[in-house]
Formats: structure tokens, sequence, C-alpha cells
């Protein structure tokens, strides 16, 4: 538990973040359903198509820099724009609790 006034420093994600999820977090694939689902305590996230290719190669050890280097070769899609849009998803994650780095 935080102390009253204590504040919980914002994690940056930025080209050279590894990120990962947490133990506690996990991404499964539901096959009755055909979907994935982010399963977290008390809460499931279901996230969208482009969402689960980035999850999937969230392993705390690949740079956000190479996930978007490898998602801009794998859909012949610009990087810059691939680097971008994945930061933002991954810092929405991380604001939530549900991807460290």
């Amino acid at each position: 538990m935080m102390e009253a006034g204590a504040s919980r420093t914002r994690t940056m994600i930025v080209p050279e973040s590894k990120p990962g999820m947490p133990p506690h977090i996990k991404l499964r694939h539901d096959p009755g359903r055909g979907r994935w689902h982010v399963l977290a305590p008390e809460r499931v996230f279901e996230p969208d198509p482009i969402a689960i290719e980035i999850l999937k190669r969230c392993d705390g050890a690949t740079t956000v820099q190479q996930i978007a280097t490898d998602l801009a070769k794998d859909y012949n899609a610009p990087l810059q724009e691939i680097l971008t849009d994945t930061i933002s998803m991954l810092q929405e994650l991380s604001d939530k609790g549900v991807i460290k780095a």
C-alpha cells in the first residue's frame, strides 16, 4: 500500500524499452471463441489483432524498436508509423499495469 502523498513513477516506453507482461498477467487464446484475451486480476482485455501481434512479441528481452522493425517487415508498413503506434499502445498498457518495461 502506498503512503499518503506518495506517487507512483510512470514508466515511459521508448524504442529501447524491453516490454514484458508481469507474472500475474497472461495473454491467452480462447479456441472456442477464436479470440485472444489479456487476463489480469479482476480484469479482462480483448485486444485487437494488431495489439495481439505486438503483445506476442513482448517477452521482456526484445526492444520496442525490434518489435516495430519486425512488424514493419512482416506487414510491409512504414517503420516510423509502426514504431509510433507501438509505443503509444504499449504506453497505454504500461499505464494500466499490463506491461512492464
